[in-house]
């Protein structure tokens, strides 16, 4: 499945380190990262998904496919800014939140919005976010909710 991995574009080691694990978990399960396309979270789940030779979709706010971090496989500009939030969570089966501020927020309203079971490490706790300790169990949850939903 795809999974957007959506979280704080400015972040630290520790943080960075739980989005690099998530990555690299997601992409040993064969599912796909999607996401924001540039640094921080997204940054450090590309590089871990990568790691793991998975793929990583990136769906930049910006007109131009070279902004994207250099761990994304296939990078979508689109030249909306924050309002490709949308499009990153719709092309998600589900999505796990690490960490992140008003754009993560934006993002988990609008997974919510369309039925995306949400998983959330360290980040805003919402009604409908599964809040989760560690990137096992984001995956763990993800995989059990879009199994229960087919």
């Amino acid at each position: 499945m795809r999974v957007s991995v959506i979280g704080g574009s400015s972040i630290g080691p520790e943080t960075a380190a739980v989005a690099e694990e998530l990555g690299k978990r997601l992409a040993e399960r064969g599912h796909t990262v999607v996401c924001g396309g540039l640094g921080g979270v997204m940054e450090a789940a590309c590089r871990g998904a990568r790691e793991a030779d998975g793929e990583t979709i990136g769906i930049l706010p910006t007109e131009k496919r070279g902004d994207a971090n250099p761990h994304v496989t296939t990078p979508i500009a689109t030249g909306l800014g924050h309002a490709r939030n949308a499009l990153v969570v719709m092309n998600g089966d589900a999505a796990v939140a690490v960490d992140g501020a008003s754009g993560t927020l934006s993002e988990i309203g609008l997974a919510l919005a369309q039925g995306r079971r949400v998983a959330g490490i360290d980040t805003h706790e919402i009604d409908g976010v599964e809040a989760v300790d560690s990137p096992a169990a984001a995956v763990e949850y993800v995989e059990d909710a879009v199994g229960a939903d087919r």
